[in-house]
C-alpha cells in the first residue's frame, strides 16, 4: 500500500491520468492526496473533476485558492456564471454540477495523517502556526463552508486584509484564515503576507520571507506537503515538500511517495507555446 501527494492539477485530467499510469496506481490498496487548485485553466476540469469524484473513496483533497473561486461562482447567477472561462462553465452548467460542487464543498483546508507523519495544505501555514494550531483554524472554516453559513462566507472570502491575528473575529477572521491557507507564499516575521511577490526565492523584497523559512519559525510535528507555487518548483527541506511544478504551463507534474524516504515521480505537463509560469 503506497499514499502519493500529487501537485496542483488545474484541470489536467489527461496528464493526471499519465501520473497515474506511471506510478501503477491501484485504488484497491493506494490513497491519492491532492494538495488543491483541481480546476480552472487546464481545460479539462470536468473531467477531473468527475475522475477524483468516481475515486472519492481513495482520496484526499485540500482546497487551492481555485477551487473556493469555483465554489464562490457555483452560488451566483446562470447570468453571472456565464461570465467566467469556457473551462469553468462546463463544470457549472453540466448535469452533474450540483453533485460535484457538493463534493467539492465538503473537502478539506488541511489533512494530518498523524499515523502516516504527513500534513498537506495548497498554500502555507502562519509561521506561529504548529500543526495542532493550524489544524484547529483548517476546521473553523471547514464547519462554516460546509454549514448554513457556507454561501456567506464565500461571497465575503475575498480581499487581501485583514492580517492574521487570534482577536479577529466573523468574516474577517475566516477571510485571514483562508487566505492563510490557499494564497501564501512570502511573508514578514509577523506573519503579513506579501500578495504581490509571486516569484522565485531571491526575487522578493527585502524583509520577506517564505513562509516556511520565516526566522522563528514554530518547529512542526511533522513535514508538510503544499502546492500553489509554480516558480518554486520541487521543493523539499526545511521540513516541507512543494510539490507545484506547473503541470499546466508545460513543466510537471509532481507525486510524492509519502513514507520514512519519500519518493518524487513526475511526468510532462501540457504542451503549452510560448507558457510562462502563472502568478496564482
Amino acid at each position: 500500500m503506497a499514499t502519493y501527494a500529487i501537485g496542483d492539477l488545474q484541470g489536467c485530467h489527461d496528464i493526471l491520468l499519465r501520473l497515474l499510469e506511471a506510478i501503477r496506481f491501484d485504488p484497491a490498496n493506494d490513497r491519492l492526496w491532492f494538495c488543491g487548485d483541481l480546476v480552472n485553466r487546464g481545460g479539462q476540469s470536468l473531467e477531473t473533476l468527475k475522475l477524483l469524484h468516481g475515486l472519492r473513496e481513495h482520496i484526499v483533497v485540500t482546497l487551492g485558492n481555485h477551487d473556493l473561486s469555483l465554489l464562490a461562482i457555483a452560488g451566483r447567477r446562470p447570468d453571472e456564471q456565464r461570465r467566467v472561462n469556457p473551462d469553468l462553465q462546463r463544470v457549472l452548467f453540466d448535469d452533474d454540477a450540483t453533485t460535484l460542487i457538493e463534493w467539492l464543498r465538503a473537502q478539506k483546508l488541511m489533512h494530518v495523517d498523524r499515523e502516516l507523519g504527513f500534513a498537506m495544505v495548497h498554500a502555507g501555514l502562519g509561521p506561529k502556526w504548529t500543526v495542532r494550531i493550524a489544524e484547529a483554524r483548517a476546521r473553523e472554516v471547514e464547519e462554516r463552508l460546509q454549514g448554513e453559513g457556507g454561501a456567506r462566507l464565500l461571497k465575503n472570502m475575498y480581499g487581501d486584509k485583514p492580517n492574521w491575528t487570534p482577536k479577529l473575529e466573523g468574516v474577517d477572521r475566516w477571510r485571514a484564515i483562508i487566505n492563510i491557507f490557499t494564497r501564501m507564499r512570502y511573508c514578514t516575521t509577523a506573519g503579513r503576507i506579501a500578495f504581490e511577490e509571486k516569484g522565485r526565492p531571491g526575487t522578493q523584497k527585502a524583509g520577506l520571507y517564505p513562509w516556511f523559512s520565516v526566522p522563528g519559525t514554530v518547529e512542526r510535528e511533522m513535514p508538510v506537503v503544499f502546492g500553489h507555487w509554480s516558480t518554486l518548483g520541487l521543493f523539499q527541506g526545511l521540513g516541507v515538500h512543494g510539490l507545484d511544478t506547473g503541470a499546466v504551463w508545460g513543466g510537471k507534474l509532481t507525486a510524492l511517495e509519502l513514507g520514512p524516504e519519500p519518493r518524487v515521480h513526475q511526468v510532462p505537463g501540457r504542451v503549452v507555446i510560448g507558457a510562462t509560469k502563472a502568478e496564482d
